[in-house]
């Protein structure tokens, strides 16, 4: 499975010059933990980095710094880790563990940005995987059980 197929396409963006209030409303009002931070170039938006509500807590409020003080330019994570749409999923999931990150912007071929891969969506990905195994193995156990003919278990005695 690809990166592509595995992401979502929905993505909250916003622009470096971006308030901090401003960013914690856009997080309330879409229900999400990031925001990812573009460039306009052209007609694509490129990602120039990434802010977490957990960066806006650590490196905001915890230090008390003043909102006004500062936008997500100074607080992003800038030159985000990114992974291609095209790549094997499992090879971004083992990007986001040596880098200990739980999200990673996606890109097309461009570097435009095409999506975002969370780890909630693999988690998702992987349960509904081993979901769809323990139901083979059921299956497998159900058919064989309805199988005409079937042969009476071997009793030794």
């Amino acid at each position: 499975m690809t990166v592509g197929e595995a992401c979502n396409r929905v993505v909250v963006i916003t622009g470096p010059g971006t308030a901090i209030l401003k960013a914690a409303q856009l997080m309330r009002e879409y229900h999400v933990g990031n925001l990812v931070v573009v460039e306009r170039r052209g007609e694509e938006n490129v990602p120039l980095g990434i802010v977490t509500d957990r960066d806006l807590v650590m490196r905001i409020l915890a230090q008390e710094v003043d909102p006004a003080l500062v936008t997500l330019g100074d607080v992003m994570s800038a030159e985000p880790v990114v992974a291609a749409e095209n790549e094997d999923l499992w090879e971004a999931v083992e990007r986001m563990k040596s880098h200990g990150f739980r999200r990673l912007p996606v890109v097309s071929d461009n570097g435009a940005l095409a999506g975002i891969l969370a780890l909630d969506d693999v988690l998702d990905l992987s349960a509904e995987l081993l979901g769809n195994m323990a139901a083979i193995v059921g299956r497998q156990v159900e058919r064989e059980s309805t199988r005409k003919g079937s042969a009476k278990p071997f009793l030794r005695s």
